[in-house]
Parts: C-alpha cells; structure tokens; sequence
C-alpha cells in the first residue's frame, strides 16, 4: 500500500506514557496484555452468566475503581516526527477525513472530523477505562477512536493478519462508528437497548451495526483507491484476511473451542468479508443497510 500518497492529519493526539493514561498498568500475561481471545472468552462468559463483562474486565486489571468516574484522557501532543507508524495513521486518517467530508457534502451534510488517540496499555475515555487487551475503540461520548498500535503486532503475530491495509481497515472500521454517530445510527441503537430489543446475538442489533461499520470502511477503501489509486497487488486480500480473522465463530472457536451464536456482537467472518466487499464494490453508502438486510 502506498499509504505515503494520503494526507497526513492533525487530528492525531499522543497520550502514550501521559501521567497513567497511557503505558503500564492492566494485567500483564506472558509480558503482555490479555489477548483479543482471552478477552473474548471473558465476554461470553459475562453473557451466558449475566455479568458485565466489562466489570470481568475491570475487576482482572485491577481497575475497576477508575472505572466508577470516568475521565476523558485530555488533549495529548502530537506524535513525533520520525514515528512512522504513526505518519501511516495520520495518513489513513487524514484520507478518511477526505472521503467522509466530500460524502457527506453530496448528501448536503458537514462532516464532523473524530479525533484518534494513540495509547499505550491503558487509557481514560469518557466511556469509561480501558486496557489495550480490549482493542481499538470508538466512543461515541467523546467521538473519539483510541489505538493502541500494540495492536496491529497482535493481529500480525496471533491471527496471521499482517499488511498496511489490514490495518488500515481497521482504523476506517472505527472512523465507521463515528460516521454511524453523526448519522444517528448509534442513538436509535442505543435507543432500542434502552427499550429492551435484542442487542447480542447472530441477528442482533450490535451484529448489524458492527457489520455496517465494515460496509463503511469498505466504502472509504474503494473512494481512496478511486483517489489516490495507492493499493498494491495483495493489499484487498490484507483487508478480507483481517475481517475473516476477527469473526466472531472464528474467535470463540479459538478461544473456548466451540461457537455461540447467541453472544455474537461482531459478526461471523463470512458475514465480516462480505460486508466490507460490498462496501468496497461501488463505494456507495447506501449499499451498507444492514439494518434492513433479511440476510445478513
């Protein structure tokens, strides 16, 4: 991937190593944070006994007790200049801005950039604490994405999905959440939990809107290339391999050797693949209604 062509952001903060926002803390295995599996098999065992699997979470680093206040982590620095992992994020950002704002403008709306923070081991958000064993995260509150890019090593090493694009995809999922925030996609989800509608589960409403997210950043990946024309040979196949790893059968089925569909909140890997393929197809928002898909 020729991430070198997109323009970089500034709306990239550094919080790594910021006073306990970031670096240290959380429970360390094997010199590392909980895996993606191991956090895996903590919330499915919160959903088939009732628990929060959150407060699981909490209650095994240790910091539940900073959970009870949330803090948002405050405005952080920008990256250094000669960190090119983080240069490639700028990047990839800074062209999911490019693609969101025009978008929206077609559709006679303002897009509202997020901003990305960059976190190291652990970090306050104003949805509450978090560890980099949970993985990059949106939150609508503070309409922020937080990256620990500890992240992308665990991708590569533990679920054989490595590649610039895999990664990228990953970040334009997220950027996806936050275009599903400004839509109002994620209030009228929110609203129907509230109202006691089905969240978790292979048909679910959490399912449904982690797959649009996906749609989405597949509608970013086809609009940049359609730009920048930055995609190598191999570079779609990085993307698929990384929606096919995180599926949620493929996780459970490593994690705990056996699939419930009932505690899916992602997807399943075919459903994750053809999502962001259709996104990617002709790059049309519209093609992304999985909310109203009979087969998802």
């Amino acid at each position: 991937m020729l991430w070198k062509k997109g323009r970089r952001s500034d709306n990239v903060e550094d919080v790594r190593g910021d006073g306990g926002m970031g670096g240290g803390g959380g429970m360390r295995m094997g010199g590392k944070g909980l895996s993606l599996t191991a956090v895996v098999v903590i919330v499915g065992i919160g959903l088939l006994t009732g628990q929060d699997p959150m407060q699981i979470l909490g209650q095994l680093t240790g910091q539940m007790g900073q959970q009870t206040a949330p803090v948002d982590s405050g405005p952080g620095k920008p990256p250094p200049a000669n960190d090119e992992q983080a240069e490639f994020v700028r990047s990839i950002l800074g062209d999911t801005e490019d693609t969101w704002r025009q978008i929206f403008q077609q559709g006679g709306k303002q897009y509202k950039d997020p901003i990305l923070k960059l976190f190291s081991g652990q970090v306050n958000s104003a949805c509450g604490f978090a560890t980099s064993a949970t993985g990059p995260f949106y939150c609508p509150a503070d309409q922020v994405v937080y990256l620990d890019m500890e992240f992308f090593q665990e991708m590569e090493q533990r679920f054989k999905a490595a590649g610039d694009f895999a990664q990228a995809y990953v970040i334009a999922h997220e950027v996806g959440h936050h275009v599903q925030t400004l839509l109002g996609v994620s209030a009228r989800v929110q609203s129907a939990r509230q109202r006691g509608e089905r969240m978790e589960g292979d048909n679910g409403l959490l399912v449904r809107q982690e797959l649009q997210a996906d749609c989405l950043a597949g509608v970013w990946a086809y609009q940049a290339q359609k730009r920048l024309n930055w995609l190598e040979p191999g570079d779609v196949e990085e993307a698929l391999n990384a929606a096919n790893a995180i599926g949620d059968d493929r996780l459970q089925q490593q994690g705990r050797g056996r699939v419930v569909p009932d505690s899916f909140t992602h997807g399943t890997s075919a459903q994750r693949v053809r999502w962001f393929k259709t996104g990617f197809a002709q790059g049309q928002v519209t093609q992304c209604d999985t909310f109203g898909a009979a087969t998802l």
